[in-house]
């Protein structure tokens, strides 16, 4: 039964004794669904092996965030009690099994940002340097589940993740999506108005031009691997006495220990990247999905057309279709195509069967759950 405010106390004293109380409370109940989630690991192990045991559920995890949200009543928002609930479902987990996450590194990217929002702080995490990497330690075994970035409200897609998925047996497990606010970060020591080169990333180079030109003009924008990096340059240029500016996020500036000197510089304020967790296992229906495909068309005239036409027939909501080259056959491509909906829902099943009949391959990226959070 939920607290009525009129039952809250409303003296000061009063108040710090119920608050204990129910720290106190909250405590026992976080801990006994601890102990229900060592159970489950027992039950899981017992019934499909050691080895093969699969402790990880996206499906399940979405459903539960889902249901803490239509619940909520506040005044926490709902976003905020998702995050809480998140945390105690990933350290709940990692008595089961810690997991080992990689993600495009290094330490300190948006795609670590990424894996922590969607897996909370209770991982391994393994940084690597190139998207293929994260693909080949999934693949290999040596991490649970791969993060990498898809695609930029602003800048469009990200075509390596994309060619990743033609040779990979991997499927897409789920998405995240991250708000992506850009600073201006300089060494403690650095005078900002004596600085003449900023690195980061192309796309946050990008993706904060025009602020760079009224602002910064004067400044050399340098590229590099990832914004973490360009932050580890600014901080190794201030311990020399050089006057160097990085383009990264909070997690960047909290560890290599930069000062921001102007904070959300992006050009656009809604500026969102999408990314996908990559495994090896189909998801079950969560009740909410996506899904994703590969299709290579047969190069005769009204081609695309007969693919496109099936989802309108069928009522299938398609989000996204992107286009690359096929790298078989000049002037080849390949369509990579998102639609709302699990690929075995009945409308969604017939859209991939007419695909099957129209196209030259279709391959199953994967279905999973629609970002939460």
């Amino acid at each position: 039964m939920s607290t009525k405010k009129d039952d809250i106390p409303t003296t000061l004293p009063l108040l710090r004794d119920r608050i204990d109380a129910l720290d106190s409370q909250i405590q026992r109940l976080i801990n006994e669904r601890a102990m229900c989630a060592e159970k489950v690991a027992e039950v899981k192990m017992a019934e499909q092996g050691v080895q093969s045991a699969v402790f990880y559920r996206p499906e399940r995890e979405a459903q539960v965030l889902r249901r803490v949200m239509e619940r909520n009543e506040g005044p926490l928002g709902n976003e905020e009690m998702a995050k809480i609930f998140r945390q105690i479902m990933s350290s709940c987990l990692a008595l089961e099994k810690p997991m080992r996450i990689a993600f495009l590194g290094p330490v300190g990217t948006f795609t670590q940002q990424a894996a922590l929002k969607h897996f909370g702080n209770s991982i391994v995490s393994a940084p690597m340097a190139a998207i293929d990497e994260v693909f080949r330690e999934v693949e290999s075994g040596a991490a649970n589940y791969g993060v990498v970035p898809v695609e930029n409200s602003t800048e469009g897609v990200v075509n390596h993740t994309l060619d990743s998925f033609r040779g990979s047996r991997l499927k897409i497990c789920g998405e995240v999506e991250v708000r992506i606010h850009h600073n201006l970060l300089v060494a403690p020591n650095v005078n900002p108005d004596d600085v003449t080169h900023i690195y980061s990333h192309q796309q946050s180079l990008a993706q904060c031009r025009a602020w760079l030109d009224r602002y910064w003009p004067h400044a050399e924008r340098v590229a590099v691997s990832s914004n973490a990096e360009g932050a580890r340059l600014a901080e190794e240029a201030g311990k020399n006495g050089k006057a160097v500016a990085a383009i990264a996020g909070d997690i960047a500036s909290e560890l290599y220990s930069l000062s921001v000197v102007s904070a959300n510089i992006e050009d656009h304020p809604d500026n969102t990247t999408r990314f996908l967790i990559i495994g090896n296992e189909k998801i079950p229906p969560s009740g909410k999905d996506k899904t994703s495909l590969l299709v290579s068309a047969k190069n005769e005239p009204g081609a695309l057309y007969r693919l496109l036409e099936s989802f309108e027939r069928h009522g299938v909501d398609m989000t996204r279709l992107e286009t690359r080259p096929s790298l078989i056959s000049k002037w080849g491509y390949v369509f990579y195509i998102d639609f709302v909906g699990h690929c075995e829902d009945a409308q969604c099943r017939s859209v991939i069967e007419e695909l099957r009949e129209r196209a030259s391959e279709v391959k199953v990226l994967g279905s999973y759950p629609v970002a939460v959070l």
